[in-house]
């Protein structure tokens, strides 16, 4: 990836000694949470936010709510960047228009994914027009390309020639755990990749061994979340020890003090 400006503090955070790890939020709370145990940068997990709304992930039904999302995080101190899912459009020109706005509200990067709700890849030439448009329209955005080749489990030979034409962004391959193909991959690609961790693959210390460079957390803290919820609710319920304590009330109530000057381009 190659353009005029320097790069940006989030940018930056792909070129660190340890990679990137990134803890994907779903509202305000969960990610000044995040922030504030001294996590770089946050997420958004675009499961989490869809499921919030009652509505289904990576369907293009959740522009409105990711765009709100934005609109609160950018009202914290913390670098955050936004999974659009596919962009929520096949034409380049709207998603680049998203991607603006999702700029202005404070976002210092994006995930873009080829993946459809039909379990199909977009044609690869229309997920490269989508990043083009973006980057044309907004230089200062990091955009994080994802191909589901591994994630929806077919065509993982594509991997690699996908990654190569999407390779003015960062790379993102959820559901490859294999280390002998990450390594393959990180031996040829001149963008960082960015890894789904898994508890049953690689550990970070082996990720970062791997050249990985970023390490996401998707949906995974929203489910432990939900499960959290479901256990302390029906153990009250069945007269039940409470095995972790929550938050305090002040804890809580003291998130919106942690609003301040957005830190996307320090």
């Amino acid at each position: 990836m190659t353009h005029s400006m320097p790069p940006t503090a989030f940018a930056r955070l792909h070129h660190q000694a340890t990679p990137l790890l990134l803890p994907n939020a779903w509202d305000f709370a969960s990610a000044a949470l995040l922030a504030a145990q001294g996590f770089q940068a946050i997420g958004t997990t675009s499961l989490g936010v869809a499921a919030t709304a009652g509505l289904p992930d990576g369907a293009a039904a959740t522009v409105e709510e990711t765009l709100a999302l934005a609109r609160r995080l950018g009202q914290g101190s913390f670098l955050f960047t936004v999974d659009t899912e596919g962009g929520f459009s096949d034409d380049p020109e709207e998603v680049a228009e998203l991607a603006g706005r999702l700029y202005d509200a404070g976002a210092a990067g994006i995930n873009i994914e080829d993946g459809r709700p039909d379990s199909t890849l977009a044609p690869v030439e229309l997920h490269a027009a989508k990043i083009a448009a973006v980057k044309a329209a907004v230089p200062a955005l990091f955009v994080n390309a994802r191909t589901d080749t591994y994630w929806l489990g077919h065509q993982e030979e594509e991997t690699a020639r996908r990654l190569t034409v999407y390779e003015q962004a960062g790379a993102f391959v959820p559901g490859l755990s294999d280390p002998d193909r990450i390594a393959a991959l990180t031996a040829t690609l001149t963008v960082p990749l960015n890894i789904l961790y898994t508890p049953t693959g690689p550990t970070l210390a082996d990720l970062a061994t791997l050249g990985v460079r970023r390490i996401s957390l998707g949906s995974l803290l929203y489910r432990n979340a939900l499960a959290a919820a479901v256990t302390t609710a029906t153990a009250i319920r069945d007269g039940l020890p409470v095995e972790r304590a929550p938050l305090s009330y002040a804890e809580v109530q003291a998130l919106a003090a942690l609003c301040g000057t957005p830190r996307r381009s320090a």
